[in-house]
């Protein structure tokens, strides 16, 4: 059976550089997907809540190549794990203002994919014992343990990121060398916004 997220059937206006940027909102619907946004909560590395609610948004175009790598993970035993996906400049030049460093928050003056919405931050759960993969190290951890050369890994955490990664990759989403979890896409044409989500 073919997965489906939830996508919310509306298109968000955006005006960027005078253009209307659509993105689509995924949800958690029959356990297809867990949403567990770190910055609608005190539990990441800011130590602070940034976002007033937990949402998750993308560009369409992203959404989609997600989609079919959700349903590649499902074939697997797996689901997918958000803990970030669309974030607004304004939440950007916070986390820099707090991490200053180019090697794990990208300077707000050029702005994150994830201000495009076209990145994700994501783990893997086991569909049927519902625990976290091991990856390593925990989310947002700033440290060479997290770094994709990594060697010091266990057996365990070495399969399962090799798992997520090359799942992903074969969908068009691209790591980078310093944290496990992101990964971004590229070609969507998304351009930087400032939008920021209302919550229910």
């Amino acid at each position: 059976m073919r997965i489906l997220f939830l996508f919310s059937a509306f298109f968000i206006q955006n005006l960027i550089l005078g253009q209307v940027l659509p993105f689509v909102e995924l949800t958690e619907d029959k356990n297809e997907v867990v949403l567990d946004i770190r910055y609608a909560t005190s539990d990441n590395f800011t130590g602070t809540r940034l976002y007033d609610c937990g949402r998750c948004f993308l560009h369409p175009t992203v959404a989609k190549a997600l989609q079919r790598a959700a349903e590649d993970f499902k074939k697997q035993g797996y689901k997918i794990i958000l803990f970030d996906c669309y974030r607004p400049l304004s939440i950007q030049r916070k986390l820099w203002a707090k991490v200053p460093d180019a090697r794990y928050v990208t300077p707000p003056a050029k702005g994150s994919m994830h201000n495009r919405g076209a990145a994700i931050d994501i783990s893997l759960q086991e569909i049927k014992s519902k625990k976290e993969l091991d990856m390593g190290t925990p989310y947002d951890f700033f440290g060479k343990e997290a770094y994709m050369d990594y060697q010091g890994l266990s057996v365990v955490a070495s399969k399962n990121r090799k798992i997520l990664h090359t799942t992903l990759m074969k969908y068009g989403f691209m790591p980078i060398r310093t944290e496990w979890w992101h990964f971004s896409f590229s070609g969507s044409g998304a351009t930087i916004s400032e939008w920021n989500w209302t919550c229910p």
